[in-house]
């Protein structure tokens, strides 16, 4: 086959399967539901709770990967890197920043413990 065609069944294939996935884990959730409600049972109900934690640890790791992101971009043209060494540059700097955010999310955390609903 030809480079192109590959190419365009890559991005069609892992949607596909993405898709397929999704609906197979609900598809099987379903019929577990519908087994357990023949058998007299009560289907487990799942609720998401939102966790405030999760949520300041995730933003403030893509808050400092997006600013690794903008730091390797300025210094790589502004020391004028070329492809090999920007792109080390452009992994260090996510990496770092990433886990600087990461890190002020543990302490605040520590400083700052969540307070227990139930207790």
């Amino acid at each position: 086959m030809h480079e192109g065609i590959v190419a365009l069944f890559i991005p069609i294939t892992i949607s596909l399967g993405v898709f397929l996935m999704i609906w197979g884990i609900r598809y099987l959730e379903n019929k577990e539901n519908m087994a357990m409600i023949e058998k007299g049972m009560e289907p487990v109900r799942r609720r998401r709770h939102s966790d405030p934690t999760r949520t300041l640890k995730n933003s403030l790791m893509f808050i400092g990967a997006g600013l690794g992101l903008l730091l390797a971009l300025f210094f790589s043209n502004m020391f004028g890197l070329e492809d090999g060494e920007r792109t080390g540059v452009f992994f260090a700097l996510i990496a770092i920043f990433g886990g600087l955010g990461m890190l002020f999310s543990y302490v605040y955390e520590r400083r700052n413990p969540p307070v227990d609903p139930e207790g």
